[in-house]
């Protein structure tokens, strides 16, 4: 069975852990403090998780969740994730992370940020613009009308293509944004912004966006 690492045991992190040990991955999940940190959190989750170092947790995933605040994104280590598929769920928060131009003037995106720290990897947004206690409750069967969908977006087509199959594993459909240059269309206070939608909803949600500081 596939093993996914986890860079980052908040909210979502954890979310994402417990959702995907439900439909029978394992997982390696780490935080900046250390594994010792996170004893509850793994009893919590079970046998199918244990907690490790950032640089395991990332040796060990076939494929990587980055869930850590984007101030701290320099820090997620390069060399084990090389070749890998690494789906990052960060979004930009100025209170929380200090005010970086390029996002303030609509000239970056946090995921490009990201792709560029891990040239060897294959980043695709996931998991941003949804609250991640929704991750666990939300799913639904394919097909069922009370189908929530969610965005990805990368560089990489099978990358896009994991998150898609990821999705609909845990009970979402997905829209695909495009390159990670998109992705700014569903950051925060866009209007596909942690609200429910299913795919037609989304679709549009993702036209009306509008782009600080580049005229939408």
């Amino acid at each position: 069975m596939t093993t996914i690492g986890i860079i980052g045991a908040g909210h979502i992190g954890s979310q994402v852990a417990r959702a995907a040990i439900g439909v029978g991955y394992d997982v390696v999940i780490s935080n900046s403090r250390g594994p010792e940190t996170l004893a509850d959190l793994v009893a919590d989750l079970g046998p199918k998780a244990r907690a490790a170092t950032t640089e395991e947790a990332a040796a060990a995933g076939d494929f990587v969740v980055v869930t850590v605040p984007l101030k701290n994104y320099e820090q997620v280590p390069v060399e084990p994730l090389a070749g890998k598929i690494v789906i990052d769920t960060n979004n930009y928060y100025f209170e929380r992370d200090g005010h970086i131009p390029a996002l303030d003037n609509g000239l970056d995106t946090v995921s490009g940020m990201l792709q560029r720290h891990l040239p060897t990897s294959k980043v695709a947004k996931g998991f941003n613009h949804i609250m991640a206690k929704d991750i666990t409750t939300d799913g639904f069967p394919s097909g069922s009308p009370e189908r929530r969908a969610l965005a990805t977006s990368s560089d990489f087509e099978e990358a896009a293509e994991l998150v898609q199959r990821l999705y609909d594993e845990l009970g979402f459909d997905t829209v695909n944004v495009g390159p990670l240059a998109d992705s700014w269309r569903v950051e925060r206070d866009q209007p596909a912004y942690v609200v429910r939608q299913n795919t037609s909803e989304l679709v549009e949600n993702l036209t009306k966006a509008k782009r600080a500081g580049a005229g939408g």
